[in-house]
């Protein structure tokens, strides 16, 4: 990206609404309510030819550096001071109040390019509030309507006059015509059945999830070493799913901070629904998931429900076991732990947990290097030719049960995808083995190819009858 913009002004004036327009994509929440948005978060903008980072940041307001509002202001300032441009937004609907003057003065202040925009330009009576804008001092305001996607080609040239088009158009480098691998042919040697091997330097996504108030964003700004992520002893402070990228040992992790998730009875207002909605989004894209626990109170009903809904959308899963530090008889907790999650997660058995503590950074390095083993198995893949040795010592050892006298086969097995691993067994009569023997088939692969904690999905399949429907002749 050429140059990177912030989104700011005071609250409910329609910045998110914006920053939706401009990445072409409903990411931020919106809703009525004033100060739906907390923490800062970044997207990747096009605009009629022009593409730069866009930045959504909460609305400011006057109030105590302590408090919830004060922190936000906090995080508004640190994306103003690392943009190039300020997109200062106003309300030409209701007209300006006395934060937008003062708004209006702190971006003078930085010395920074602003552009001032009027959005809600398009209701009626809108037009006395956009000559006011005037008095701000900062320039001819731009009239948008970032609900309709109204003025966006006065607002790309306010942005390339503020930012100058040398940074707004950079001049593309030619690109050198380098050695192309040409792929093997049949006839060549090649391993047809070969086991890829795990790759270490691939970016890996990475969701952090559970109930609210467990330390998530103080999690990840402890990864960070920043206060990149509003935190705080208040309940529920995230609401968007935020991403933030760093390097662990040479590699990209982009990890995305979720807001906390309730039991579903208690969910009730829109604003809350909207951001569980996020989270479970987030999941969805995830590669690998931390479910956070509160060591202090762990295995809630809502985490249980948390693990198994992971497990079931097909995610790495890592248990975290957070406020380490406030643990006094650390030795006699973790046996408890270890016993509970044996027996209260059968469907994860050999999920990894690890103890850490967010405040101190205490167990992180651990954590991150269980992420990545858990990646690994989720990614693997396994040889068919291993694969069919180990089905005929499976059925050794336990033959699959007779049906009404008639014993199942299991002929043939193959690995058809990784990301979870999936297998298909062909075999006679699919619809009669029963599930105690898949069961059984799981474990095994569990212990006898190392793939604890992700799950795994064994799909049987019988061969088409040709003879099936067809009378026999007498």
């Amino acid at each position: 990206m050429s140059f990177t913009v912030a989104i700011v002004g005071r609250p409910n004036v329609g910045k998110s609404t914006l920053f939706n327009r401009l990445v072409g994509k409903k990411l931020a929440l919106v809703d009525d309510t004033p100060g739906v948005t907390r923490d800062r978060r970044p997207g990747d903008a096009r605009l009629m030819g022009l593409t730069f980072t866009i930045i959504d940041t909460a609305g400011l307001e006057e109030a105590d550096a302590e408090s919830l509002q004060g922190r936000m202001r906090a995080q508004t300032e640190a994306a103003i001071d690392e943009a190039d441009l300020s997109l200062f937004v106003v309300d030409a609907k209701s007209g300006l109040t006395p934060v937008d003057t003062d708004l209006a003065e702190m971006l003078r202040r930085r010395g920074k390019p602003v552009v001032l925009v009027a959005n809600k330009s398009e209701a009626r009576g809108s037009d006395s509030g956009f000559y006011d804008a005037y008095t701000l001092g900062l320039g001819e305001p731009t009239p948008i309507s970032a609900e309709h996607g109204q003025g966006m080609l006065d607002l790309r040239d306010a942005i390339v006059a503020a930012i100058g088009e040398d940074r707004a158009y950079p001049a593309k480098e030619d690109v050198a015509v380098t050695d192309v691998d040409i792929p093997q042919t049949e006839g060549e040697d090649s391993e047809a059945d070969e086991e890829p091997a795990y790759d270490e330097t691939k970016p890996l996504r990475v969701a952090i999830v559970g109930r609210p108030n467990a330390g998530k964003s103080t999690l990840i700004n402890r990864f960070l070493g920043e206060d990149r992520l509003l935190t705080g002893p208040e309940a529920g402070i995230t609401r968007d799913s935020i991403s933030v990228e760093w390097d662990w040992r040479g590699r990209t992790i982009k990890m995305f901070d979720t807001a906390g998730m309730r039991r579903k009875a208690r969910v009730i207002e829109k604003l809350e629904k909207l951001s569980v909605a996020d989270a479970l989004r987030a999941i969805r894209f995830a590669e690998t998931v931390v479910i956070v626990f509160d060591a202090t109170i762990p295995f809630e009903k809502q985490d249980l429900q948390i693990v198994d809904l992971v497990l079931r959308e097909g995610r790495a899963a890592v248990l975290a076991f957070n406020k380490w530090d406030m643990i006094e008889d650390r030795q006699a907790v973790l046996a408890d732990l270890r016993e509970k999650t044996d027996r209260l997660l059968p469907q994860a058995r050999g999920i990894r947990a690890v103890p850490i503590s967010g405040q101190t950074g205490w167990g992180l390095d651990k954590l991150m290097q269980s992420i990545i083993d858990t990646d690994r198995v989720w990614n693997k893949r396994i040889s068919t030719a291993r694969l069919n040795r180990w089905l005929e010592t499976q059925q050794i050892q336990h033959p699959p049960p007779a049906v009404s006298g008639r014993r199942i086969k299991l002929k043939y097995m193959t690995q058809v995808k990784a990301r979870p691993p999936a297998f298909m067994i062909s075999c006679t009569r699919s619809d009669a083995l029963p599930e105690s023997y898949t069961r059984y088939l799981i474990n095994g692969l569990r212990a006898d190819f190392d793939m604890p904690s992700v799950p795994i999905r064994i799909h049987f399949r019988s061969p088409d009858n040709p003879f099936e429907g067809k009378k026999r002749r007498t």
